[in-house]
């Protein structure tokens, strides 16, 4: 298979014998089955059910049928030589109602996950929660009630419980500036709440959960590796023009600064952004201490950059993105912008907080539109892509940055929450109606690279 490519001097050694190389996932987006062996259901079954919420009207009743052919997709991750392997639980899995009684099928289900990865020489990564939280939970407010505090502390007990003998690096939470945002400020994502009123006490018990999460898998499982994960984009003005510049440093403090710096024991950045100050609503007696904690690591998950304006017509931010596609700049399918800079420059941006020990990439990837043809997907687009951005990865690490791996997102195409199962990220291109899988060129370049 010839491709024409560059960076043909960027090679697995550079990064060092160290760096940690790997692939993520997420329960929700592949593992379908949901109803199956006693799971309850998630926020985003209930929200997928409801008319013109998903892209074509998909469901993520089936997706890539993880749960029933999760042994040939991890023998396809060795066939790779991705010695890592990103996944979540699916806390409805576990806990059918949330809370209460433990469903042992779904703990079992996992279990045989990790074994198997463990057999074919793969470590297993878990993120506690990636976005699906029991819908009788979210009946109870879901991230607007304080009380899930208690009950994703249950959660986690339970998960480092049942795996963490074996499981050694854990994340407490994917993206809370995605979930919440989407899901509880403009409601394009589940559970489709909107409003200020439900995204200030939900970014405030997502900062707690974090934090407790930490905690308790730090008492359980004190050799373990702890982070959590945060979506960030490189923010730049669209012009040198002093609103255009603060309305910046308000997008960017609300995108990337919103939940690491309470964490790093910073608060929240109500200078750049003072619409957060009414968090304070939320308070209670000692939580300042509460939101902090010293993980072991972040994770640091990076698409694109975004040009900010000033905007007097959008309230509490007066702030709007300039689109990508009114830009002229080359875009993914997902309609965002590519720009391989954006991921040295967040890497040297986190890296300035004293407070962080190690820094991972653990989701950077893109979706293209692929074609199989004669059997094949050839995605040089999708190559040089990685490429591109690893470079910039690399050039951040020689400069000193604490970044010790990368993780692509994502192992196979799968469902791609509210865009459904139109954008194809995966390095295994998927046939949703058959299940079959194929390699794509891609995958065989990053399984090359890495060996």
């Amino acid at each position: 298979m010839e491709l024409t490519t560059q960076h043909t001097d960027l090679n697995k050694q550079l990064f060092g014998d160290d760096f940690i190389w790997g692939v993520a996932t997420a329960a929700l987006q592949i593992e379908g089955s949901c109803t199956q062996d006693g799971k309850g259901e998630s926020i985003w079954d209930v929200f997928s059910a409801k008319k013109g919420a998903i892209r074509n009207g998909d469901k993520p009743d089936v997706t890539c049928d993880f749960y029933n052919r999760y042994e040939a997709d991890i023998d396809l991750v060795k066939q790779l030589n991705i010695p890592n392997f990103r996944f979540s639980i699916a806390w409805s899995r576990i806990l059918p109602d949330g809370i209460g009684k433990v469903n042992q099928a779904g703990i079992d289900h996992y279990n045989r996950v990790i074994d198997y990865c463990l057999k074919q020489g793969i470590e297993p990564w878990i993120t506690v929660y990636h976005w699906d939280l029991p819908q009788v939970l979210e009946l109870k407010g879901g991230w607007t009630n304080r009380e899930i505090i208690n009950w994703f502390s249950e959660f986690t007990r339970i998960c480092a419980q049942s795996f963490g003998d074996r499981v050694k690096h854990w994340m407490v939470m994917n993206e809370p500036s995605v979930f919440v945002g989407t899901g509880y400020f403009f409601g394009v994502h589940a559970p489709g709440k909107t409003g200020l009123k439900n995204f200030l006490p939900a970014v405030h018990h997502a900062v707690l959960c974090m934090a407790a999460g930490g905690r308790i898998l730090r008492k359980m499982l004190p050799n373990a590796q702890i982070g959590t994960t945060f979506s960030c984009s490189y923010i730049e003005p669209r012009s040198n023009n002093v609103r255009d510049v603060n309305a910046a440093k308000r997008i960017d403090a609300l995108l990337n600064r919103l939940y690491i710096e309470p964490v790093l024991g910073l608060g929240y950045p109500v200078d750049d952004l003072p619409v957060v100050k009414r968090l304070e609503k939320y308070y209670q007696p000692g939580d300042d201490i509460a939101m902090q904690f010293d993980f072991d690591f972040i994770g640091i998950q990076l698409y694109t950059r975004e040009i900010v304006k000033h905007s007097f017509f959008t309230p509490y931010i007066y702030a709007s993105l300039v689109q990508a596609k009114d830009r002229n700049v080359p875009l993914t399918d997902m309609g965002w912008e590519v720009y391989p800079p954006a991921i040295y420059e967040i890497l040297k941006k986190f890296n300035k907080y004293t407070g962080l020990k190690k820094i991972y990439i653990t989701e950077n990837g893109v979706a293209f539109p692929d074609e199989v043809k004669d059997g094949r997907v050839d995605d040089p687009k999708r190559i040089k892509f990685l490429q591109d951005y690893l470079a910039q990865v690399l050039k951040a690490k020689n400069e000193g940055c604490k970044v010790s791996g990368y993780f692509v997102w994502t192992l196979t195409d799968n469902f791609e929450w509210a865009e459904g199962y139109h954008p194809r990220f995966g390095l295994i291109h998927v046939d949703f109606d058959t299940q079959q899988r194929i390699i794509k060129a891609s995958g065989h370049w990053y399984g090359d690279f890495i060996k």
